[in-house]
C-alpha cells in the first residue's frame, strides 16, 4: 500500500469516527428526555396511563425538559409531527395543548427544580377538556387507558 492510500484509508476512518460520535450523542438525548421524564412519571403515580392525567403529565413534562435544555421550537416542530398539530381527534389535541403548556413552563423556568415543581404544580390544577392555554388537560376518564404510553 502507498502512503496516499493509507492517508486516505485513515481519513474514512477518522470520518467513519466522526459520523459515529455524531449519531450516539444525538441518541443520548432522546435517551436522557425519556428517562427524566419516566423517573418522575413512575414517582408521581397519577391515574389515568393513557389520556388521562398522568399522560398529560408525562406530555408537559417531557415538552418541558426539552424546553428547557434545547428550546421550545423543537417541542413546536415535534408536535406538529408526532401529534400533528392537534388535529385529528381528541387525544391529539390534548397531547398538543399539553406539548405547548410544558414547552412555555420549561423556556421560563429558572431551575430545574422549579420546572418539575411547575409542570406538577399545573397538573395539580388541571382538568377535563380544559380549554385554557395555561391549563394542563385530560380526557374523561371513561377514555382513559391504563398503559404507559
Amino acid at each position: 500500500m502507498t502512503a496516499a492510500g493509507a492517508a486516505d484509508g485513515r481519513s474514512r476512518r477518522r470520518r467513519w469516527r466522526r459520523v459515529t460520535v455524531v449519531v450516539l450523542l444525538l441518541a443520548a438525548y432522546p435517551v436522557f428526555v425519556l428517562g427524566a421524564t419516566y423517573r418522575q412519571f413512575f414517582a408521581a403515580d397519577l391515574p389515568g396511563g393513557r389520556n388521562g392525567p398522568a399522560d398529560a403529565y408525562r406530555h408537559s413534562l417531557a415538552s418541558a425538559i426539552v424546553a428547557y435544555t434545547l428550546s421550545p421550537r423543537c417541542v413546536e416542530w415535534v408536535t406538529a409531527v408526532m401529534e400533528r398539530g392537534g388535529q385529528g381527534n381528541s387525544a391529539r389535541a390534548m397531547d398538543a395543548h399539553n406539548n405547548l403548556l410544558g414547552a412555555r413552563i420549561g423556556a421560563n423556568a429558572s431551575s430545574w427544580n422549579d420546572m418539575q415543581a411547575d409542570v406538577r404544580n399545573a397538573v395539580r390544577h388541571g382538568a377535563v377538556d380544559a380549554v385554557e392555554p395555561d391549563r394542563i388537560t385530560w380526557l374523561p376518564a371513561s377514555r382513559w387507558q391504563n398503559r404507559l404510553y
